[in-house]
Formats: structure tokens, C-alpha cells, sequence
């Protein structure tokens, strides 16, 4: 799905499963600073990084018949995003028939360190004959 999202192949994203848990990785490229004096990450990059990794969460977690969309999508940036490789973990937090909450964080050298958190709101389109928005065998969290 990754490669299928011209600005996901430009940003160079990745993923990597870990049991249940997905963890995103936006590698250091310096087309990506923002700031050259400091240097930084463009704040867009990281939002782009939180936003696409809330979607692809739903998209491991929800049978759905295209990507969410999103209803609102707020960012706080906490820290500088140094030239350096940059994670992120999203989280399902409520999950509803036609409407899902996600919260996103991103770090670098600790997770307990973020750089950016976001909170998310999307729009489900479940696939005909499901009510619930939940992938087969999934439950309601």
C-alpha cells in the first residue's frame, strides 16, 4: 500500500510490523529540512509522516473500501525534528461505525522524547454488508 502513495514514496516512508504493533519510519533525507540554519525537518514532513501513519494504522485495523478521510487532524509539534531518521506509532482510540479517533507520535533518538503528537478524526466508508467498520474478526476498541 506504501508504494501506491506518490507523497509516502517521496517522503521515503516504511513500516514494520511487530507482533500487533506497526512502527513508521521516515528516513533522513535532506530535501526534507525546513530550516537549514538549525538544521530541521519541515514541520509539513512530519505532519505528512503523523497523518499518513494514523491512515495506515486504519487501514491495517479497518475493512474499508478506500482510506478514511479525514474530518480534522491537529498537530503539536514539541521539539526541533533534527537531520536524523524519525519514528512514529499511531493508535487507534476509539473506533466507531462511521467515525474513528486516532492519536500519533513521533520521535527520534527516544520514543520518550517526542518530537510531535497529533490527534486525528476519520471519516469510515465500511465495505458493503458491515455495519461496525471493524476488518473481519476485529472488535470494536
Amino acid at each position: 500500500m506504501l508504494a501506491s502513495m506518490p507523497y509516502v514514496a517521496f517522503l521515503g516512508m516504511g513500516a514494520v510490523r511487530r507482533g500487533d504493533e506497526l512502527t513508521f519510519t521516515l528516513p533522513f533525507r535532506a530535501e526534507l529540512v525546513g530550516n537549514t540554519r538549525l538544521p530541521a525537518l519541515h514541520g509539513g514532513a512530519i505532519g505528512a509522516f503523523l497523518e499518513t501513519a494514523a491512515h495506515l494504522q486504519l487501514a491495517a485495523r479497518v475493512a474499508s473500501e478506500k482510506l478514511p478521510k479525514t474530518i480534522d487532524f491537529s498537530i503539536e509539534y514539541l521539539r526541533s525534528g533534527r537531520p536524523r531518521d524519525t519514528y512514529a506509532r499511531a493508535e487507534i482510540v476509539k473506533l466507531g461505525r462511521r467515525v474513528c479517533s486516532v492519536q500519533a507520535v513521533a520521535w527520534q533518538d527516544e520514543r520518550q522524547r517526542p518530537i510531535a503528537t497529533a490527534r486525528g478524526a476519520f471519516l469510515l466508508t465500511p465495505l458493503p454488508g458491515r455495519t461496525d467498520g471493524t476488518a473481519a474478526g476485529g472488535a470494536e476498541e
